[in-house]
């Protein structure tokens, strides 16, 4: 990749550090709030999320390094909703998690034919974002509806 490529990924590269470290935040927060029958499996599932949320970021920020660049210390937006009911939880994850996906895209947009190790990093990125979002899609389905949640 050309300098102004390098500086381009790296801008984007620090974009998706910040978005997986707000992830990090959201769902230890969503973990904290999650109440009633089905706490203790939802808490389960928020706690791995915020896991890997922050095994994503750490590795967005060992590419900012291999290419020269400084880890932002930022962390992304956190909308503070007061909306706590696992439905609401849900849908919030589901705009986060497609914030993080489109800017995935957009790096395998800047790197593709430019960078193997970058292209394939955005790809193996976007397969668990989508998995994920799939995942999130089909809690937010009542039980028997086949269709993909929409609101």
């Amino acid at each position: 990749m050309n300098e102004s490529e390098n500086k381009s990924a790296i801008e984007v590269l620090n974009r998706i550090l910040e978005l997986e470290l707000a992830g990090v935040v959201r769902y230890t927060h969503y973990a904290l709030m999650v109440f009633g029958y089905n706490r203790i499996p939802i808490v389960s599932w928020l706690k791995s999320n915020g896991d890997e949320s922050l095994m994503h970021a750490h590795k967005a920020g060992e590419f900012v390094t291999m290419l020269g660049g400084h880890p932002s210390l930022k962390i992304g937006p956190l909308l503070e909703t007061h909306q706590h009911d696992i439905g609401d939880i849900l849908r919030e994850s589901l705009e986060q998690e497609s914030s993080t996906l489109a800017a995935y895209y957009e790096l395998l947009r800047l790197t593709e034919g430019k960078s193997v190790a970058l292209e394939e990093y955005a790809r193996e990125m976007i397969l668990l974002e989508e998995m994920h979002l799939d995942e999130v899609n089909k809690m937010l389905r009542k039980p028997g509806e086949i269709q993909p949640f929409a609101e």
